[in-house]
């Protein structure tokens, strides 16, 4: 291999953030560190205790100068936390808080933990509008349905994370709140038009990009009116045309993770990673799937793209100039480690909404109404335990469980029913709805999006299931407070459909 052959190479290497299994770094991963690779992606598998994150980091920066990111959004999507859920809210709750000051010492305290575990890239936060109810990515990831309301928190969310020395990656570009598809699986589909699009979807990406957001990662959607058939990753209009002419971005661009299956069923996922660099990506987030091999195929193909012309040399050293601007920012900047005290259960605290007087529980049922992991939030636990230790818990399937059965454990007993984004499941809503019928002094929580709203007695909205959350809401419950007149009017504006 040519000189002029290994200097491709690394810029080729250069724009991938890949993934490994375990809670040590591979071999490989670490040799291709020092061959260039531009950095890694951590997930849930990769994560055991703060101690063992922050040695992977040292010995991931020990060689290199990789990216090490992850998704900490707070709330239902958390990598730190993985394995006990997060102690901070998410953005769902923060934006019925409404407080800009509360979401940046929010994610100023997120930051600061990255920084203790030696990240630099939070892939957060989420600055989708929600318009669909029926979202099945986005729902409480996002500040809240009206694009102002997200813009003031995304800036916020910015300059938290970015005062603690941490780049804010915001996503996913160029907006994914109004669609009813998830693109892990497929192609979601934004069919507005550009000026519906500027006036709601990149009302907050233009907010952040004048906060001075280092990073904006692409989405996997679709927009006909600017990228045909074309998800915005792979799409010239929407990143160079949109986001760096239109908008003036000139931050690094990264992509969502390629094996996800809008992109990798579709093009593959080595040929979108060199049509992602050429539609104006700079980072390429791999995902978790790739191993080795593929990702050695797709440094190839990124190489021979460059070769034949599909890719031109100066997209790849553009893409390397602006990682290394990066780079020196983290250079330039001061991390910070503030201890985050309680103000993740503060502002779940603050956003908790209870519509009802429950009064002192007696001996509760509480049955908790499963429901499906996404795909970006994985398998976090969530439920009301240790929370309630009084009551009796019990994690029933919507399709299997008998009301009858359940109601006769209940007799005699305060019930207290818990469900997560009830408004997108028939069978959960059936469920809850039987029981109602059949105990109006039932108490139902909602962990998801409070949309759809039973006939209870008690209704009570945590705004997510993160562990502050369930902790915030518990103790509102057994608390004997009557509700705040302040947190039922938010309730009641809040959209939501009778039983």
């Amino acid at each position: 291999m040519s000189q002029s052959d290994r200097g491709l190479r690394r810029l080729a290497a250069g724009t991938l953030l890949v993934a490994f299994d375990g809670t040590t770094a591979p071999d490989w991963v670490l040799r291709e560190l020092e061959r260039g690779l531009g950095g890694v992606t951590l997930f849930g598998f990769n994560v055991a205790a703060p101690d063992q994150v922050a040695g992977l980091t040292a010995a991931l920066r020990a060689a290199g100068e990789p990216f090490i990111s992850l998704d900490e959004e707070g709330g239902d999507v958390t990598r730190l936390a993985y394995h006990v859920g997060s102690p901070y809210p998410g953005n769902a709750a923060l934006g019925a808080v409404d407080d800009v000051e509360l979401t940046r010492r929010v994610y100023r305290a997120i930051g600061s933990e990255l920084v203790a575990a030696g990240v630099n890239l939070d892939m957060a936060p989420a600055a989708d509008v929600n318009t669909a109810e029926d979202n099945p990515v986005i729902g409480t990831r996002a500040f809240g349905d009206d694009a102002e309301l997200v813009a003031r928190h995304t800036v916020a969310a910015v300059q938290g994370l970015q005062s603690a020395g941490v780049a804010a990656c915001v996503k996913h570009f160029p907006g994914h709140g109004a669609t009813t598809v998830d693109s892990h699986l497929a192609i979601p589909v934004v069919d507005v038009t550009l000026d519906v699009l500027r006036s709601r979807e990149l009302v907050p990406f233009v907010a952040a990009i004048e906060a001075g957001a280092r990073s904006v990662m692409t989405a996997h959607v679709a927009v006909p009116a600017l990228t045909g058939d074309q998800p915005a990753t792979l799409s010239p209009a929407a990143i160079t045309g949109l986001l760096r002419g239109e908008l003036g971005y000139d931050g690094v661009v990264v992509s969502d993770a390629l094996d996800m299956h809008a992109i990798s069923e579709g093009v593959g996922l080595a040929r979108g990673a060199a049509l992602s660099l050429a539609a104006g990506a700079d980072l390429l987030c791999l995902g978790p799937k790739p191993g080795y091999d593929e990702i050695l195929a797709i440094i190839a193909e990124i190489v021979a793209a460059v070769g034949d012309g599909r890719l031109p040399a100066e997209r790849l050293e553009e893409a390397a100039a602006r990682a290394d601007r990066l780079r020196a920012w983290f250079a330039s900047g001061t991390s910070v480690r503030d201890d985050p005290a309680d103000v993740g259960l503060d502002a779940a605290r603050r956003a908790v909404r209870l519509d009802g007087s429950a009064g002192p529980l007696t001996d509760p049922l509480v049955v908790e109404v499963d429901t499906p992991p996404t795909i970006a939030v994985g398998d976090v636990p969530w439920g009301v335990s240790p929370w309630l230790p009084e009551g009796e818990v019990v994690r029933v399937t919507p399709a299997e469980a008998v009301s009858e059965r359940l109601l006769e454990r209940a007799k005699g007993r305060s019930l207290v029913v818990v469900v997560k984004d009830a408004h997108r499941y028939a069978d959960s809503r059936a469920l809850v709805s039987a029981l109602v019928a059949a105990r109006p002094d039932t108490i139902v929580v909602e962990m998801g999006l409070p949309i759809w709203r039973p006939g209870s007695a008690v209704y009570l909205a945590t705004y997510g299931a993160a562990r502050a959350n369930t902790r915030a809401a518990m103790e509102l419950l057994t608390s004997g407070q009557r509700p705040r007149a302040a947190a039922i009017a938010a309730l009641d504006r809040s959209p939501k459909r009778s039983a």
